[in-house]
């Protein structure tokens, strides 16, 4: 990740951390969500764990909390605990990912629980740890706008709408210039078979839309066939099938050339 990446995670573990449950059973289940004796990764999560310590008569471990029975914003509260245990939030290459690396057996048992909260996740066991992700940006904001992270949330949405947005403004860049670049590879050739042409002395003898197609080319190289046709006063598909022609005849000695041939068969 970048390091504006990093800060962003950074504040968005800060600002969850910084929440304080008024709840005494909010309390509770996000130290249980911390888990018993856990130690914090950084600074403001081990505040938090001391801060719940102080306000909890008990020391309550993951199998003290009944989700089953909790009230959906204890339900909450535990998850954000958890999360700041276990979690982790990846941003890089403009991908959104959200892991929580817990003990195996426990994978399944936090998989279901998100399941019960429309947040369904996928889960593994990797190097004898259980896994459980989202690599869906929309899970992971449903879930972060639960948890409280509504601040650093915004700030998140508000970079990956300026993401697809630039994004977006690449491929239409991109897209005319590959646009542009065929328009002027194709007026050259077409100048080059108009002067092949006038020099030969054919251009003259062809019918009166293509030498006006001719002529409009000569006098404005970079114009479109849209302008083209404007100019000339003209469809546009009379203007590119004068061009096709004023090419197909340069690359060879006859006027002929590049007609279709009907072939009459006598009948028996």
């Amino acid at each position: 990740m970048t390091r504006a990446e990093r800060d962003l995670v950074a504040a968005l573990r800060a600002e969850l951390a910084g929440i304080d449950p008024a709840r005494p059973c909010d309390r509770a289940a996000e130290a249980a969500g911390l888990g018993a004796g856990a130690v914090a990764r950084d600074g403001p999560a081990a505040r938090l764990a001391v801060r719940l310590r102080r306000t909890t008569t008990d020391d309550p471990a993951i199998e003290a909390f009944d989700w089953g029975r909790a009230a959906d914003h204890c339900r909450s509260a535990w998850l954000r605990g958890r999360f700041l245990a276990r979690g982790s939030l990846s941003l890089a290459s403009g991908r959104t990912h959200l892991e929580f690396v817990v003990p195996a057996d426990e994978a399944p048992v936090l998989a279901a629980r998100l399941h019960d909260l429309d947040l369904p996740a996928s889960w593994r066991i990797r190097r004898g740890r259980g896994v459980v992700t989202w690599k869906s940006a929309e899970s992971v904001g449903t879930f972060l706008r639960r948890v409280g992270a509504g601040g650093a949330l915004l700030e998140l949405e508000a970079r990956q709408v300026s993401r697809a947005l630039r994004g977006e403004l690449n491929r239409v860049l991109n897209a005319e210039s590959a646009n542009l670049q065929r328009a002027v590879s194709a007026a050259g050739r077409q100048l080059d078979a108009i002067a092949i042409l006038d020099g030969d002395g054919r251009l003259a003898t062809m019918s009166y839309t293509v030498r006006t197609v001719a002529a409009a080319r000569r006098e404005t190289p970079e114009a479109t066939l849209s302008e083209l046709a404007e100019r000339s006063g003209l469809h546009r598909s009379a203007v590119q099938r004068s061009l096709e022609r004023i090419e197909t005849l340069a690359l060879h000695d006859d006027e002929g050339a590049g007609r279709r041939t009907v072939r009459r068969t006598a009948l028996a």
